[in-house]
């Protein structure tokens, strides 16, 4: 067994072992390690120690080989990036964007039904969520028609296709409208009878269903915002604090458009009752 030793520097010696030999030199018994040791060489007695260093085990990635001692690799270091103010701010202003967005939706969807259910006078309004079929589609029947209102109780409908006149003639039967149209292969005519006291009450009862489905429609968005939030929270980009404040004005915004649904719906009910 051998080993050779150099050096660069009189007084930086360098190891360099022979890949061949790496193993028996690590096979030597103490009683050889400590004679190596007691050597007057400091290359000789850092051998040494080496040796005896790996025999009780070195640290993963320290081996000895024809080359220099390999150094233990670096840990890659997670990095962790924490979100700025203005990030954060960004993402609450979306949230609430999003509120306001659908919240303004829902009114609007309201209004609309609203307006379709009919009152003491005509109103084209009244045919905005009849739907016919036109070609195989479902199509609105204001997009196939020109709706007018010759009087307060009466609508004329003359259709742009005249081949449309018996789906549209269709559609009105099949809705809930309460009318029977007048069809004489040019226009289709829509008398509108009064409204009776049962009828008034049945439509107001409507009215009171949809306003109903109006005020949940805005309470699931108030939920979706809320957890929204809380995952903001979970995050730790909010603050119990700033939760709070949020999910107080957040119920701010849906008593506003609340009292806008409160509203319509006493609107519609006095149009009902109106004879």
């Amino acid at each position: 067994m051998a080993a050779s030793f150099s050096s660069t520097a009189p007084t930086t010696p360098a190891l360099r072992f022979r890949a061949s030999y790496s193993k028996s030199l690590l096979s030597l018994p103490d009683s050889y390690l400590r004679i190596i040791a007691s050597a007057r060489s400091p290359s000789a007695r850092l051998i040494a120690c080496s040796l005896k260093t790996d025999k009780l085990g070195l640290g993963a990635g320290v081996h000895l080989s024809g080359g220099p001692v390999v150094k233990p690799s670096l840990q890659k270091r997670l990095v962790i990036r924490s979100a700025t103010i203005e990030e954060i701010e960004a993402e609450k202003s979306a949230i609430e964007n999003d509120v306001k967005s659908k919240m303004e939706k829902t009114i609007d969807t309201l209004r609309t039904s609203f307006n379709s259910i009919r009152t003491g006078r005509s109103n084209a309004a009244m045919l905005d969520k009849i739907e016919v079929e036109y070609y195989g589609s479902p199509v609105s029947l204001k997009s196939i028609a020109q709706i007018s209102t010759p009087d307060g109780s009466s609508l004329l409908l003359q259709p742009y296709d005249k081949s449309s006149l018996k789906a549209i003639e269709k559609a009105i039967v099949n809705s809930d409208l309460g009318v029977t149209p007048n069809n004489d292969g040019d226009v289709i005519r829509l008398s509108l009878p009064p409204l009776t006291s049962e009828r008034r009450k049945e439509l107001a009862k409507v009215v009171a269903k949809q306003s109903e489905e109006g005020k949940v429609a805005l309470r699931n968005i108030r939920r979706d915002a809320l957890k929204s939030y809380d995952k903001l929270e979970k995050e730790k980009k909010l603050s119990e604090d700033n939760l709070k404040d949020l999910s107080s004005d957040l119920q701010k915004l849906i008593d506003i458009y609340m009292k806008k649904i409160e509203e319509l719906c006493k609107q519609k009910e006095k149009e009902l009752m109106k004879v």
